[in-house]
């Protein structure tokens, strides 16, 4: 994320932990029968998803710019005894290394400008395993609520866009959102869910 969109997210988090905020969102629900074994959480936020898939028995890799989503998750990793692995990284040019069974990105790519978002999307493409799962959420073009956006970039997708970088993958659930925000304006999010060919 560019410096003023981690700095946003930065004081949602706090606000939220501490709150006790601590839910899946909608897109994590519908992520949540897909995920298994060695997961990726890439942009992970408060990290809701990566205990929830620690709960459950996966090994699990979280990242985000945020220092206090990832402060937040590595206490609570430690006071669970859960198998999450939790690192600050500065997400825009992040390089995966490892293969994963799964691997979700949600409600991040958006706030990259569309050739690093394009390119980190196709970095984690590459390192899902054979088989594996790709979960991925943005925003797209109809996005009218632009206030968590640093002009620094962001990319709002092209509707359909999306399932058009999954050419070849098994497509297992494709969904169009839109979601009321402030300011009379609108989000539109499309998710894809895809298993990666053998």
């Amino acid at each position: 994320m560019t410096n003023a969109s981690v700095r946003f997210f930065d004081e949602q988090f706090k606000r939220q932990a501490a709150a006790g905020d601590l839910g899946l969102n909608p897109f994590e629900v519908a992520a949540l029968p897909h995920i298994r074994g060695k997961v990726l959480d890439y942009g992970c936020g408060l990290g809701n998803l990566s205990v929830t898939a620690a709960r459950r028995g996966c090994v699990v890799v979280a990242l985000d710019g945020s220092h206090a989503a990832i402060e937040h998750l590595r206490l609570v990793a430690k006071r669970d005894g859960l198998q999450i692995q939790a690192d600050e990284a500065d997400l825009r040019s992040y390089a995966v290394e490892d293969d994963f069974d799964t691997v979700v990105c949600i409600g991040l790519l958006m706030f990259f400008d569309c050739p690093t978002a394009f390119h980190q999307l196709s970095g984690l493409q590459a390192h899902v395993r054979p088989s594996g799962t790709l979960v991925v959420n943005v925003l797209t073009e109809g996005t009218t609520y632009m206030d968590m956006f640093s002009p620094e970039g962001h990319c709002l997708f092209k509707p359909g866009s999306l399932r058009e970088r999954l050419a070849g993958w098994e497509v297992l659930s494709y969904v169009r959102q839109e979601f009321s925000a402030p300011g009379n304006t609108a989000k539109v999010f499309e998710t894809a869910i895809a298993r990666k060919p053998l």
